[in-house]
């Protein structure tokens, strides 16, 4: 039985009944991890499972969106896939995000995505093509645009999540940003609902973002380091011998891997030892990047992850071990139903 509310109808919210999802759960889209095997399996499993769109290269998009569709077969579990962006980068080509949208009715996605700029530009042939607009944020302050947007869900970004975020100056934590948007969300947008995301990688994580005052949660990590997963093994397995103490969030990676991030922003991965060579001088790393580049661009060709990076965020220590995504959201939403009972939080 596929239905909305058979596997864990006590984690049922706002979230999972207006997106026919059977838990409170949706894949972060993760560029060049979260690609069409990963979303199709999570979205086989009851969650929302956004591709990766990323930087927005069309070919990448084309190749697994299209994936993706192939390994959903039934209308329900394609009713729940989706894409997402990084935003400044639709402003230089958004191609790949015309192309998204230009689907066919049954195949085109539930749900766009969009994180780190405007999405004021792109609100009105998201809403045309019928796709529900997902905005993350950092910070209070971005989020009345969102909303100006049409953002039919957003997303609080704490610091401790992996890859992209808001920098150590500006950002906010879950534990705190979660409540504060929830309330605010309340009283100036009641019908906008709202995803934690940053360090959420278990079902302990899962139930405190929904005490939060969360619908839902947006998960990264824990969905890096699985089967389906096109991140790296070895980065993978560089994960799984990583405690929590083992990221840091900086520009290193940003700058060895050429992409002209935009501040506030920068990036959390493990750190490595090539990292651990350049945090302390990054700008020197910046005035004179060659070597360094050339020791990272040999990194990844050997996959040599001292070198090359593995993209994960605070949760890695979470992750345990590596599995198929139907088993990490089953476990995640059976823990998540266990902690709520043992704490007496859902009626008997």
């Amino acid at each position: 039985m596929n239905t909305a509310t058979s596997d864990y109808p006590r984690l049922q919210t706002r979230l999972t009944r207006q997106f026919g999802l059977q838990t409170p759960l949706v894949l972060a889209p993760m560029a060049l991890a979260s690609g069409g095997a990963l979303a199709a399996a999570c979205a086989r499993a009851g969650t929302l499972g956004l591709v990766g769109g990323g930087y927005g290269e069309l070919a990448w998009t084309q190749a697994q969106y299209t994936l993706a569709l192939e390994g959903t077969s039934g209308p329900g579990d394609r009713a729940r896939l989706g894409c997402g962006f990084i935003t400044w980068k639709l402003d230089e080509d958004a191609s790949a995000l015309d192309w998204v949208l230009a689907h066919p009715a049954a195949d085109k996605p539930r749900a766009i995505m969009l994180s780190f700029g405007d999405p004021r530009p792109y609100a009105a042939r998201i809403a045309a093509a019928g796709a529900a607009l997902i905005c993350q944020v950092q910070r209070m302050e971005q989020v009345p645009q969102a909303l100006e947007a049409g953002a039919r869900i957003i997303v609080a970004q704490g610091g401790e999540a992996g890859g992209h975020g808001m920098n150590a100056l500006n950002g906010r934590a879950t534990i705190t940003f979660v409540p504060e948007l929830a309330d605010w969300l309340t009283v100036h947008a009641p019908d906008t609902l709202l995803l934690a995301a940053g360090g959420i990688a278990d079902g302990r994580t899962l139930a405190a973002a929904l005490v939060l005052g969360a619908d839902g949660a947006l998960v990264g990590s824990r969905l890096w380091a699985t089967s389906e997963s096109l991140a790296a093994q070895g980065a993978k397995d560089l994960a799984l011998a990583t405690s929590g103490d083992g990221t840091a969030r900086s520009s290193v990676f940003d700058i060895l891997r050429r992409k002209n991030w935009p501040d506030p922003y920068d990036f959390r991965a493990i750190r490595n030892d090539l990292h651990r060579q350049w945090e302390t001088r990054v700008d020197a790393l910046r005035a004179d990047p060659a070597a360094a580049r050339a020791d990272y661009d040999e990194g990844v060709r050997v996959g040599d992850f001292s070198r090359a990076h593995a993209t994960v965020g605070e949760a890695v220590g979470l992750i345990g071990k590596l599995a198929p995504a139907a088993e990490v959201i089953a476990r995640m939403s059976a823990d998540a139903v266990e902690v709520f009972e043992q704490k007496q939080l859902l009626a008997q």
